[in-house]
């Protein structure tokens, strides 16, 4: 059975990512269990602003989070090595003509997050196998301050000001647990990797499932074994696409619990099924990791639009 499962995911020509930001995925791992690493996206890196418009966070790994009082809601797989982390994210979402006042009827509505995660990432080294599992609580609406963090960017790079703010979803409070499953698949010297992956989330901002594969190519080494010659220099492209399954999304359907937003997207206008590619490069050395994405992503309403965005990811070893 776990067989054909794996090779049910090898064929899949789509990957796992039902969230915008993804710290734990293997080709993104950093060797140390100690380290701090900030990540930005900005729709500005594909020449666009709208949908998925900005993202940050902040993550910090270290062996005392291990005492996390999060962590105990975490299934505890035995014989691995796992780390712990925690991390800070917040992501704004807004229409193609954000500059009007009015609400954009058949667009996105602006919509930003705000979380504290909890995290770990538990690797067998013997089944090359690696269990993620986030917990997320924060806000969605007003309290997020994205109508601020926009605006005062925009004011400062001199364009258009973002005006529609007045109109975005409303104060909620965000509770999401997320589980990722990867298994090396093939593996070629320190050039290749190829992993298969699953991925379910469940809450108040993002319920859904994802099943799919990725693949690197380049100077790498494994985040599933403990190899003797590791390379202290990587440099590797990778490719990540994607299908996810929808179950509900806050950010266009508004608050489980607050159902005053003045616009959102109903439910059965909401695309149940999503295409979504990353692709990018990664630079290691021993203390540095820099890493450069893309990333698409098919419409997510009946009347919206596809959606393209990038980012970068800048860390470090302690």
């Amino acid at each position: 059975m776990r067989i054909k499962l794996i090779w049910l995911l090898f064929l899949l020509p789509l990957s796992l990512l039902a969230q915008k930001i993804d710290n734990t995925v293997s080709f993104r791992n950093i060797e140390k269990d100690s380290y701090f690493r900030f990540h930005y996206d900005n729709d500005y890196f594909a020449a666009t602003d709208e949908n998925y418009t900005q993202g940050y966070n902040f993550e910090l790994v270290l062996p005392s989070l291990e005492k996390n009082p999060i962590n105990h809601l975490f299934f505890k797989p035995k014989d691995v090595s796992t780390k712990y982390g925690l991390s800070i994210e917040h992501i704004g979402f807004t229409p193609n003509n954000y500059a009007s006042e009015l609400i954009q009827i058949g667009d996105r509505p602006f919509a930003a997050t705000i979380m504290l995660k909890g995290f770990t990432i538990a690797t067998d080294t013997i089944r090359k196998t690696r269990m993620s599992q986030t917990f997320s609580l924060g806000l969605i609406g007003p309290a997020a301050f994205g109508k601020e963090m926009q605006v005062g960017i925009h004011e400062a790079t001199g364009t258009k000001i973002p005006r529609g703010w007045d109109n975005q979803i409303k104060n909620d409070v965000i509770i999401n647990y997320r589980i990722d499953f990867e298994k090396r698949v093939y593996r070629f010297n320190n050039l290749f990797g190829l992993q298969a992956n699953a991925s379910a989330q469940l809450g108040s901002l993002f319920t859904n499932v994802s099943v799919g594969i990725n693949m690197q190519l380049g100077i790498l080494n494994s985040a599933f074994t403990n190899p003797k010659n590791k390379n202290n220099f990587q440099v590797y492209l990778y490719g990540q696409p994607a299908l996810n399954v929808i179950g509900y999304d806050a950010s266009l359907q508004g608050g489980l619990f607050n159902n005053k937003s003045p616009y959102t997207i109903s439910s059965h206008d909401l695309e149940r099924f999503t295409a979504h590619y990353n692709y990018g490069l990664v630079l290691k050395t021993k203390t540095l990791y820099f890493e450069y994405t893309r990333s698409a992503i098919t419409k997510e309403f009946k009347t919206g639009a596809s959606a393209k965005w990038g980012g970068i990811r800048i860390g470090f070893t302690f």
